[in-house]
């Protein structure tokens, strides 16, 4: 017997239509290239998708074709993150911190219709253009036409008159792609339908996600072209909640002049982002009023607990570690203190916090190790396997990634992780980066973790090398904050009251920086291609 409720689809028009005619006077804010700022309201946003969707229909694009975006975080962007699925399109981001080589890769494996490039990022474009089948270039912050056959953006949204109501698609209709950036293989499509796109927002709204409302001001600094910026536009526009956009500048003096100029109550980024702001926060204590901001959320990749009590304890700023990734919309996970915990320690607190945290509502989690699926005792490690209804089913295109889902329906992460009695969840590690050291493992990132906590330590990387005993032994890279100096057995004596003996590292190798990936983390492959030849007894 069905129950007697109507069948309306779960689609990002539905959010759209709910921002434009409940919240029209809400402000969206953008710094542009050129550091000027922009603002106009969830109104003239809405007339402006809706001219892009128009336009875009005009140039031949029809329902289910992909339409790439190459920029930066501004209005434009929002304005395509709708405009496309509202006329049917595909919204695929690409990451302008790619290699042009791969994002022609992107381009041609996803067979983009048409492309949304900043004017700023068409040097770029150039280098990828002649690699790939796109037949529209569509220049955003152009000034006048441009050449070379392209159109320009806001020419194309004069000339056309705004897309009306449509149906609604089936929510299992695809609405956005993005590629993960992973470091081996090649890039791998995950393909989003409207139905995933909206309970994502709903869950990543609800207080044990990041918990957004319409009184909120929300300045996503994580990428639009990356995991969808965590989907906060849409959890922004769903809510209300005021938008405010950094455009190219992410520098923390820039950042945190944003964040005080608008009164940001939310924000979010990697942890590189957020070292940075600490630094700047630190040389200049009382220099600046942030006290409107009520949550920094946290994620792709794990951050130093001391990092955590840093910006809490010296600056009032709240921090939230999340968990997610591009197959999971990318939000799965946020670390919030339970409620059997509130009246305990600050350090029992803080220890929680550090972790990833506990799954979402519809998200399930469970690990596995060579002994079959481990115990909720919060120390046995295993592969993180998750499931839920905007978790990746398949990957786009590709019919050789068989080994990245289980049996019975779970999506195989990579993370190697704990999962204790209150189901929280914490990564001790990338699959491929675990060192094995005498048949036992040792976690890279809790040394990592707890190195960064050291007050001479900027950043620390930790990963195996060979060793004519162990195997494998674990090497720091470490890297020293502006003027500081340390010694290996400093360290060595720091991390040793909170390791075994055998986790501690048998070589510190000091360094200028650590090399990133496009998406910010730590690139541990650079680091073992450099110390490759390294050994230790």
């Amino acid at each position: 017997m069905h129950g007697l409720m109507m069948d309306f689809p779960l689609t990002l028009a539905a959010i759209f239509r709910h921002a434009e005619r409940v919240f029209p006077r809400r402000a969206i804010v953008t710094r542009r290239a050129d550091r000027s700022i922009h603002r106009h309201t969830y109104a003239d946003f809405a007339g402006r998708a809706r001219r892009l969707a128009s336009a875009l229909q005009n140039l031949g694009i029809r329902p289910g074709d992909r339409v790439a975006t190459l920029g930066w975080n501004h209005y434009q962007h929002l304005e395509a993150y709708f405009g496309i699925p509202l006329m049917g399109g595909v919204l695929h981001t690409l990451n302008l911190r790619l290699h042009p080589d791969e994002l022609a890769f992107i381009v041609n494996d996803a067979d983009d219709k048409a492309v949304l490039v900043d004017r700023t990022l068409l040097s770029l474009w150039e280098k990828v253009a002649p690699k790939t089948r796109v037949r529209h270039v569509i220049v955003v912050g152009a000034d006048g036409e441009p050449e070379k056959n392209r159109r320009e953006y806001e020419s194309l949204l004069r000339d056309r008159e705004p897309l009306g109501d449509r149906p609604d698609p089936d929510e299992r209709a695809a609405a956005a792609m993005c590629y993960t950036t992973g470091t081996t293989g090649k890039p791998k499509g995950v393909l989003y339908s409207h139905r995933a796109l909206v309970l994502h927002t709903f869950a990543i709204s609800l207080s044990s996600g990041i918990g957004i409302a319409e009184h909120d001001v929300v300045m996503p600094v994580v990428p639009m072209f990356h995991a969808n910026a965590w989907g906060l536009p849409y959890a922004a526009a769903m809510q209300g909640a005021a938008l405010v956009l950094p455009g190219p500048h992410l520098d923390p003096a820039s950042l945190v002049d944003l964040v005080e100029r608008e009164r940001v109550t939310i924000t979010a980024g990697v942890p590189t982002i957020w070292m940075g702001v600490l630094q700047l926060l630190d040389e200049n204590p009382g220099a600046h009023d942030l006290t409107a901001l009520r949550a920094m959320l946290v994620g792709g990749s794990a951050i130093p607990q001391a990092m955590i009590e840093a910006f809490e304890k010296r600056h009032g700023l709240r921090v939230v570690h999340a968990w997610g990734m591009t197959e999971t919309t990318p939000f799965g996970i946020a670390s919030h203190v339970p409620h059997d915990l509130k009246d305990a320690p600050d350090e029992v607190k803080y220890r929680q916090k550090a972790k990833q945290g506990r799954p979402s509502p519809f998200v399930e989690i469970r690990a596995r190790n060579e002994n079959g699926l481990i115990p909720w005792d919060g120390t046995t490690m295993g592969e993180l396997e998750v499931r839920g209804p905007w978790v990746a089913s398949a990957y786009y295109n590709r019919d050789d990634c068989g080994d990245r889902f289980t049996g019975d329906g779970w999506f195989k992460t990579g993370d190697i992780v704990t999962i204790d009695e209150r189901a929280t969840m914490s990564i001790q590690d990338r699959s491929k980066d675990l060192i094995k050291s005498g048949g036992e493992w040792i976690s890279s990132v809790a040394l990592e973790s707890a190195l960064m906590g050291h007050p001479a330590v900027a950043e620390a990387a930790v990963i195996p090398v060979a060793s004519l005993k162990w195997t494998e032994r674990p090497l720091a890279a470490v890297v020293l904050k502006s003027g500081a100096s340390v010694s290996p057995d400093d360290l060595r004596a720091f991390l040793a009251p909170h390791f075994p003996k055998f986790w501690l590292p048998d070589a510190f190798e000091f360094i200028d920086a650590i090399p990133r990936t496009s998406a910010g983390k730590f690139q541990k492959s650079a680091l073992r291609s450099r110390f490759k030849d390294y050994q230790v007894a």
